[in-house]
């Protein structure tokens, strides 16, 4: 945190206590009553001054396993005192700083530290800075998907839209739902030619979009907060700039598609033999994701989408025996940070309803690398009960259906060869004549010899199961009286009957 400080500027920023030691990957704005951040983010107390609430604000962090906090000097000494005993650090921003200014420097540096590996992240945020000298206006790159790339580091005429957009790294879903009312999005996949935006939503300022296109294909965009309208000379020089953006983007998204199968071998490695680290925190838990789809490149392809649509921007995805699978962190206090279990089961909930067909399956905790292949086979183990139909389709943990899984071991290992007992005649009986001893036998035993339980479950009058009974033990010799036999019968019995 110390580094994190220093390279801020120690002018702005003064580091009061250190707190937990994480590194620090993003910012968020402190949101009152609500959770403040999570582990390896930087909550801004913007608008915190009094005491207490800067108390608070620390205790709610410090639960959410946040970074740190940054409060405006002068910071009373209760206000000290409290950082000391909690987790996140406490960092003073001097008190004539512009919090705007603030969420500029530290998601710069954040960004700037986080960049795909090469030139393209530093080249995105140089062209931003030129694209807002030729507009003399702050200026965004985007991808297609409204995901901020970089930003130039002008500050005049801003407004909330893009605060909200450089902070949470993509446009706000009302800010997109004006755009979308605009059509907006319509003309810049379809045309080269600018587009101009009215003021929006929550003081949203006009905006200027050059769209970014190479060989036809829409990369993304160039946005310029238009307070005043753009002369034409420097329209037509931004439009001459996009082309410039197109080759860096193609650039990064060459570096990414790199950077992320580097990733997935990675782990792909530690799948497989469990002594390779991963970029996570254990423990783990390895989770199947599968779908209606069965090519591999389309199912991972889905899932990426829907985990970045959901906030999880640096998936733990790979492929390994043609199955997908994904490591989620498994924190001991409860949470629904993306990348989690609760996540998940969030993320499902909400998708399902579109494509019924998803599922994830979770293997068991994994607290080492060395639990990692264990966990994968869990899961992969459960999958297989899904495609088969034993298990419908959402979210399935080794935890709440291990039964399942015993038995389909158990099925597996019996095998379809008959060994001996009851079994060979009975099932000859029913080829040979057309009757049901076979599923009696299996409803009456799962049924702990219940009859009217099992004359339900078969459909049957209690008198006629009574009937099949007899007549079952006038075909062959039935002792029911041992459980190991009929622990061996009903595993034979799935076997026969899946």
């Amino acid at each position: 945190m110390t580094d994190f400080v220093d390279s801020l500027g120690p002018g702005l920023f003064r580091l009061v206590t250190a707190g937990r030691d994480a590194q620090v990957h993003d910012v968020v704005l402190a949101v009152p009553d609500e959770a403040a951040g999570r582990p390896g983010e930087i909550v801004l107390g913007a608008g915190t001054t009094a005491a207490p609430d800067a108390i608070a604000l620390l205790e709610r962090a410090d639960a959410a396993d946040a970074s740190g906090v940054v409060l405006k000097a002068p910071l009373a000494p209760e206000i000290v005192a409290a950082a000391g005993r909690l987790g996140p650090a406490l960092i003073e921003l001097q008190p004539e700083t512009s919090w705007t200014h603030v969420i500029w420097l530290v998601r710069a540096a954040i960004d700037h530290a986080h960049a795909p590996p090469g030139e393209s992240g530093d080249d995105l945020f140089a062209l931003a800075d030129a694209a807002a000298e030729i507009a003399d206006a702050p200026v965004t790159l985007e991808d297609a998907r409204s995901r901020v790339l970089a930003y130039s580091g002008l500050q005049d005429s801003t407004d909330p839209a893009r605060v909200s957009t450089i902070v949470g790294r993509r446009v706000p879903p009302q800010v997109i739902a004006h755009l979308r009312a605009c059509g907006v999005f319509r003309k810049l996949a379809r045309s080269s030619n600018p587009v101009l935006v009215p003021a929006g939503p929550d003081g949203m300022l006009p905006r200027l979009v050059i769209p970014v296109r190479a060989g036809g294909e829409w990369l993304g965009s160039i946005w310029v907060v238009a307070k005043t309208p753009i002369p034409p000379d420097r329209v037509e020089r931004l439009t001459d700039l996009a082309s410039v953006v197109a080759l860096h983007l193609l650039r990064l998204r060459a570096e990414t598609g790199v950077a992320r199968r580097a990733s997935a071998d990675q782990l792909r490695t530690a799948l497989r033999d469990g002594t390779t680290p991963i970029p996570s925190r254990p423990p783990w838990r390895v989770v199947a994701l599968g779908g209606e789809t069965g090519d591999l490149r389309r199912r991972l392809d889905l899932w990426e989408a829907i985990t970045h649509r959901f906030g999880w921007h640096r998936p733990l995805l790979t492929d390994l025996d043609d199955t997908l699978y994904a490591v989620l962190s498994a924190p001991a206090a409860p949470t629904r940070d993306a990348g989690t279990l609760p996540w998940l089961d969030d993320v499902l909930t909400r998708v399902r309803t579109h494509d019924p067909a998803l599922y994830a399956t979770a293997g068991g905790l994994a607290r080492t690398p060395a639990d990692l292949p264990r966990s994968r086979a869990e899961a992969a183990e459960l999958a297989a009960l899904v495609s088969s139909g034993h298990l419908s389709p959402g979210l399935h943990l080794l935890d709440d259906t291990w039964d399942a899984v015993v038995v389909e071991r158990a099925r597996k290992a019996t095998g379809t060869t008959l060994l001996g007992g009851p079994l060979p005649a009975l099932q000859s009986h029913d080829e040979t004549h057309g009757t049901a001893f076979l599923p009696t036998l299996a409803a009456w035993l799962d049924h702990y010899g219940d009859t009217k339980g099992t004359a339900h479950a078969l459909d049957v009058h209690p008198n006629t199961l009574r009937h099949r009974l007899k007549r079952m033990t006038e075909v062959t010799p039935l002792d029911l009286t041992s459980p190991q036999t009929r622990l061996a019968l009903r595993l034979q019995l799935t076997t026969l009957l899946a």
